[in-house]
Formats: structure tokens, C-alpha cells, sequence
């Protein structure tokens, strides 16, 4: 992937990562499990650094619709609540293994869509690109920090979302 800084490029290619891992965790062919945890990990990572560094910053642009980015923090809950459900599966391949990584991707492809036509599409057209290259270098670097934490733990997640 491109090296950029752009925080909605960066975004867009973790959308489009976790696409990549969504058709891994549907193959039988493929290692399920591993890419359910680098799933988990970047789900959870990638979330954090939204809400954290670029959820707060978007919101000072008056162009920028603040209920789509709380609405976006609320889906956020969402998908986390849906990962945990897929982490708790104990047969990765199982019909119930099927049924909740429905419920993941459905969850996350429904947050991404609608992120990308309304909040990054809003930042593209109203954020200078030098502010947009410095959300994305803390983006990164708060992302990198989850990552090294191990965020995308059963615990971790559990934690997040509060059982």
C-alpha cells in the first residue's frame, strides 16, 4: 500500500484490509483463526485511533456533520460487540462461527460505507491536506500503540464493550 500520511487514505486502506480478512475468514482454505486476530487487532486498533485522534479533531469543521461522526462512534460499539461475539466461537468453520462472522462483516461494511460517504468524504472536501497528513501521523502512531498492546484480545474486547 502507498506510504501516505493523508488520514482518509489511511483509513480507506484499512477498510479495505479488513475486506481482504473478511474473505479469509470465509474460505476453507484459508488460516480462519489467524485472520480473525489480525482482524480483531485492527478492528479494535483501528477504532481507537478514530475515536481518539480523528473523531475529536473532525468535529471542529463546521462542515462536518458531528451526529455522523457520533453515529460513527456508536457503530464502532457495534462492531466491537459483534467481534466478540465471532471471538467466543469455540469451532472456527462452525454454522455459529458462519452466523457471527456474518454479523461482524455486515456490522463493519455497514460502519465503513457509511464513513466513507459521509465523514471521509466531508474531510476530503473540507480539511486542509496538511491537517488531514497530521491526523493521519497521530492516527498511526495511536493505532501503532494499540496494535503493540495487543488490543484485539477476547479480554481486551470484552473489556471495550463492557460484559
Amino acid at each position: 500500500m502507498a506510504r501516505t500520511q493523508d488520514v482518509v487514505e489511511l483509513i480507506l486502506q484499512d477498510h479495505r484490509r479488513m475486506e481482504d480478512l473478511f474473505r479469509r475468514m470465509r474460505s476453507v482454505e484459508a488460516d480462519r483463526a489467524g485472520a480473525l486476530a489480525e482482524f480483531a487487532d485492527l478492528l479494535v486498533a483501528h477504532a481507537q485511533a478514530e475515536e481518539s485522534e480523528v473523531y475529536p479533531a473532525l468535529k471542529r469543521y463546521k462542515d462536518i456533520d458531528d451526529e455522523e461522526v457520533e453515529h460513527g462512534e456508536h457503530e464502532h460499539d457495534e462492531g466491537n460487540k459483534a467481534l466478540l461475539e465471532l471471538l467466543q466461537v469455540r469451532d472456527v468453520g462452525s454454522e455459529e462461527w458462519d452466523e457471527k462472522l456474518e454479523e461482524l462483516v455486515e456490522a463493519v461494511n455497514h460502519h465503513a460505507d457509511e464513513e466513507e460517504r459521509t465523514i471521509l468524504n466531508g474531510a476530503r472536501e473540507n480539511v486542509a491536506m496538511s491537517r488531514r497528513e497530521e491526523l493521519g501521523a497521530a492516527f498511526l502512531e495511536e493505532r501503532e500503540r494499540q496494535l503493540k498492546a495487543g488490543c484485539g484480545s477476547i479480554e481486551n474486547v470484552r473489556r471495550i464493550v463492557g460484559s
